[in-house]
């Protein structure tokens, strides 16, 4: 995979000097660098756009004419929350951005200037201090159920058969994330434990159950590359050896699988797979939510409680246990007294 290097990317010389100190100090993921990178790219191209007084670009909504690399650091200093909020405005009417796409942002341009105004002498304080979330519409996560899942797994063959059960059954078992998947290395696993680098470059601790350990064996097994590599450090390695498996490749061994099963068409993905095995646990397996949430690597329990929906089964059962439940009408109702 290639990673996104700040120093090649056009940029003024605060925003280019952010982005460093999110990499290097802040630990962030280049990843997560480079969303930073394209939301205050495009707040930055906004305000050259706003502030020049000419009509914005009809045939262009991402603004990628506007020129940015050359804005003056002076209006990236004065610009105001009412920029914020016209900016805003302004990706929900062209470009149909939604809530959660707007909040990303928010957070973008609400660290750029905390860090204008804590990190550098600029600013005498945060102008986008009081810059709102907009509000989400929270809704249940897209997961597969219990016999679905079986079910899938059932319907892996092929060539690679035996690394794309491992990878499935990695996902459903151990909830990890597509990237914490893609970037395991062999050294990674010790007996039936796998340290996964979460976000924020968190490691943490994920216990392989007998499943996960009997699919990683089969599949090291038939995996003759790594005999023939001993650089290769990557549990799932892509064709050249060394390299691990792009995140795109593992959705698309999804999806080939999905289809397969019959379950293809559900918006089903690697990280809906996670959300699978959220549910599995907490559903069927009644795993505490504090647990759950250690599990998956969050670092708030609020973003945990999201995974504690219930089925329809359990809300009939929940109507059914009412102690008012099973009372029948009368008969014979009483006639009203004249």
């Amino acid at each position: 995979m290639e990673h996104f290097q700040v120093t090649q990317q056009p940029a003024p010389p605060l925003l280019r000097d952010y982005l460093i100190y999110l990499g290097t100090i802040k630990g962030r993921s280049p990843r997560t660098v480079e969303a930073y990178y394209t939301d205050l790219r495009f707040f930055l191209r906004f305000l050259m756009a706003s502030k020049s007084g000419l009509p914005f670009p009809a045939d262009d909504p991402n603004l990628t004419s506007v020129p940015f690399a050359s804005i003056p650091q002076e209006l990236i200093l004065h610009a105001g929350i009412n920029d914020a909020y016209a900016f805003l405005n302004y990706v929900q009417e062209q470009n149909h951005n939604n809530a959660k796409s707007r909040a990303r942002k928010v957070s973008s341009i609400r660290g750029f200037y905390q860090y204008l105004g804590t990190k550098t002498t600029l600013l005498p304080e945060n102008p986008m201090e009081h810059l709102e979330t907009p509000a989400q519409k929270r809704a249940l996560p897209k997961y597969l159920t219990l016999e679905e899942s079986v079910r899938l797994l059932s319907a892996i063959e092929g060539k690679e058969q035996k690394r794309d059960y491992c990878i499935i059954t990695i996902l459903l078992n151990c909830g990890i994330r597509l990237s914490e998947l893609c970037g395991i290395r062999l050294s990674d696993i010790r007996d039936e434990t796998l340290t996964v680098l979460g976000k924020g470059n968190k490691e943490r601790m994920v216990f392989l159950n007998d499943a996960c350990t009997r699919s990683i064996g089969e599949y090291l097994a038939v995996r003759p590359e790594i005999k023939r590599e001993p650089d290769c450090r990557y549990l799932f390695a892509s064709s050249v050896g060394r390299a691990p498996l792009s995140p795109r490749a593992v959705e698309m061994i999804v999806e080939k699988h999905l289809k397969a099963a019959g379950l293809d068409g559900r918006g089903i993905s690697p990280h809906k797979l996670r959300h699978t095995a959220a549910t599995l646990m907490y559903q069927h397996g009644k795993v505490d939510i504090r647990v759950l949430k250690e599990v998956l690597g969050h670092v708030n329990l609020g973003t945990t409680e999201i995974y504690t929906h219930v089925n329809n089964d359990q809300i009939q059962d929940a109507a059914d246990k009412n102690p008012l439940a099973h009372l029948t009408p009368p008969k014979n109702p009483k006639k009203e007294d004249h």
